[in-house]
């Protein structure tokens, strides 16, 4: 079975909503390292979509919350996710009402810990809907306010989401 049909079906059973994914079938949606191009691979919208609901669902199920708002972004070999209003915890809240000045770090440092420990399923994630290998992770929580960034270096660019390098030394292209 396919990858994004296999997560497709898991996400369908754990949606509160029981709400379908949609897949496409064009022929440009990515191929995979053996050169296949799956007739199932999610791309566009679709696939960024995907990302942002798989990482709201994970965090509902191992967090207790989920944040108000999830979008996610692509450029060619990157992958981030803005995590926007995912509240508090009763512990986090207690902390925050303390009198203590290094409140906000504290609370900081332990949605890290958290994104630490969530870091291989987070990955796991991204490289069955892409199919591509993520090479680094990188997590940043900040409290007032409340956003979370989740980003990944993925192996290969995603077709379609291209982006212009400029290497050091390069002068700019001039007409």
């Amino acid at each position: 079975m396919r990858a994004a049909r296999r997560y497709s079906e898991r996400m369908d059973q754990a949606s509160d909503r029981g709400a379908a994914w949609s897949r496409s079938t064009d022929s440009h949606s990515g191929q995979r390292r053996d050169g296949v191009v799956p007739a199932d691979r999610l791309f566009g919208g679709q696939l960024l979509s995907a990302i942002s609901t798989g990482i709201v669902k994970m965090l509902r199920e191992h967090y207790g919350r989920g944040p108000i708002k999830a979008k996610t972004y692509a450029l060619d070999d990157i992958i981030v996710c803005v995590l926007r209003g995912s509240g508090f915890t009763a512990l986090e809240q207690t902390m925050m009402d303390s009198s203590d000045a290094d409140r906000n770090d504290r609370v900081v440092a332990m949605r890290e810990d958290f994104q630490r420990l969530m870091a291989e399923r987070y990955k796991a994630l991204i490289e069955e809907l892409t199919d591509r290998r993520v090479m680094a992770f990188l997590s940043q929580a900040h409290v007032e306010p409340d956003i979370t960034l989740e980003v990944f270096f993925i192996d290969r660019p995603l077709a379609g989401y291209g982006a212009v390098e400029v290497i050091a030394g390069d002068e700019p292209a001039m007409e």
